[in-house]
């Protein structure tokens, strides 16, 4: 399959097959017709001799700076090496393909002024996965992602590192390898390539992704415990919840029924009234949780269809127009409840992993470990949970409410969007880790069910967990069964799996 741009809008899973799945990109014709027609109008302006912010003039506090017809290219290219200061750990593959990708998708609206053979060279890197090594800090997230995103373009023009055949090595000798050239970039294209917010909507885009996937997680997990500590189902009555009727807590409490259904342990303690929160609010906790990463899906695939650079132009009318679409604050607030809402999948998580641990259920031997004292058991994986969403307390402070001023003051309000989404991202991975805690200790308090029959879902989930680890009999070294059971969970398989079990998980 190829993905073709420019004739309808992109949704985050064609982003996830393109930055993971490596899918091809092709442009539409009217795609290049657009494009074509922006360029006709900068080559206008330029011939007109009027100042154009960023094409005949400096950027930012610079702005009143007239550059010479003469010093156009060189503009372009001086933008690019001085704004390529970014530090830190290097983003991965795949976030800086889905960045190109986005890049591309708000080039080919014909807004931007670049000429066709720039894009087609940012295309053919993505198809032949050149991909620019970029540092992960450097952005406050307005004017764009300045710095990480002149990374990628200073491997387009041939300077910087790339990425190419596994090895690391020079740009220019990664293009080479590739069978491609450098670009030499004239007015307005540097500008359009590196003012946008692709960085931080390429980070926060996957980590949506598998955030959505991790609802459906949590409902598995809760499910287990509440089977393994023999909990009550009526907290997840479906008359409940259209009584308060939000849907993902509608959605959480309807999954759980049919992970439960045909459950012999659920319900086989009738002296229980009622159980404790973090099991019998699972359907309003993780409910809000699911509203809350729909929201922050609905922005993202709003922003991926977005014209972020400055200014833009309107081949129509002729006019070129400055504003401030480059400014992160939609994708900042988006990253930012990202990161709540996953950290508070993993907190309740949490709760329920020491719910299971902790001696209170009389069925259930302390860190169910048959012969505790002599085995610690499950003791530790709780306390690998709680660090993580110790940590997470840390992360999920909202970076949106931040603003240091830069440019000398001109752009004197930022978003720090790129900064949340890396939190959040670094979240989702973590509360990955804290769900597959949960699912591994209930699997293993399943372990004293007495036999009693599982739920058609929660047992399809015990039978999956048991292919990627076995039974705690004694103590064992536990990083390996960590490392495997959380590969296994965080599969699309592992879903797919549990839902075919149980007609589909919604």
């Amino acid at each position: 399959m190829t993905l073709t741009l420019g004739d309808k809008p992109i949704d985050l899973q064609e982003i996830i097959k393109v930055a993971i799945d490596r899918e091809p990109v092709a442009l539409s014709d009217s795609a290049r017709e657009r494009v074509a027609a922006a360029r006709a109008c900068v080559e206008e302006h330029i011939a007109s001799g009027e100042p154009v912010y960023g094409v005949t003039t400096g950027f930012g506090v610079l702005a009143a700076v007239a550059i010479r017809p003469e010093e156009i290219d060189d503009l372009q290219r001086n933008l690019i090496i001085s704004h390529a200061a970014g530090m830190g750990p290097l983003l991965t593959d795949e976030v800086i393909r889905a960045a190109m990708l986005l890049r591309a998708v708000s080039l080919v609206a014909g807004h931007s002024g670049i000429r066709q053979e720039t894009l087609d060279l940012l295309i053919a890197m993505l198809n032949r996965n050149v991909i620019p090594l970029v540092p992960s800090q450097g952005s406050v997230g307005s004017s764009g992602d300045l710095a990480p995103l002149s990374h990628i373009v200073l491997g387009m023009i041939g300077m910087g590192e790339c990425r190419f055949d596994g090895r690391e090595m020079d740009a220019a000798e990664a293009l080479a390898a590739a069978g491609l050239k450098p670009v030499r970039l004239t007015a307005k294209e540097g500008l359009a390539l590196v003012n946008g917010t692709q960085i931080m909507t390429a980070i926060a885009a996957l980590a949506a992704v598998r955030a959505r996937r991790l609802a459906d997680l949590a409902d598995i997990a809760g499910a287990a415990t509440l089977e393994a500590v023999r909990g009550r189902s009526d907290a997840f009555d479906e008359r409940l919840h259209i009584n308060r009727p939000h849907q993902g807590q509608i959605i959480s409490a309807s999954n759980i029924r049919k992970l439960i259904s045909d459950s012999k342990l659920v319900d086989s303690i009738p002296e229980r009234m009622q159980d404790a929160y973090s099991l019998r609010t699972m359907p309003q906790v993780h409910g809000a949780s699911r509203d809350a990463i729909d929201y922050v899906i609905r922005t993202l695939e709003i922003e991926a269809n977005s014209v972020t650079d400055n200014p833009l132009i309107f081949p129509d009318s002729n006019d070129v127009i400055s504003g401030g679409n480059f400014h992160g604050q939609p994708v900042a607030l988006a990253s930012d409840f990202l990161g709540i809402a996953v950290a508070e999948l993993g907190s309740i998580s949490e709760r329920r992993i020491n719910r299971m641990v902790d001696g209170s259920y009389p069925h259930l031997p302390m860190f169910v470990t048959p012969s505790p004292g002599l085995n610690s058991g499950l003791m530790v994986p709780h306390y690998l949970a709680a660090a993580l969403v110790s940590e997470n307390k840390g992360l999920a402070h909202p970076n949106s409410v931040d603003s240091i001023p830069t440019s000398a003051n001109q752009e004197d309000h930022n978003s720090m969007g790129t900064i949340a989404a890396r939190n959040a991202e670094q979240i989702v991975t973590n509360v990955e880790l804290v769900v597959a805690v949960e699912i591994m200790v209930a699997a293993q308090a399943l372990e004293f069910s007495d036999g009693k029959r599982l739920g058609k879902g929660t047992a399809e989930a015990y039978r999956l967990v048991r292919r990627a680890v076995t039974a705690l009999e004694g103590d064992r070294y536990l990083r390996p069964d960590l490392e495997a059971l959380r590969s296994a969970v965080v599969s699309d398989a592992f879903v797919a799996g549990v839902s075919e079990a149980v007609g589909e998980l919604l």
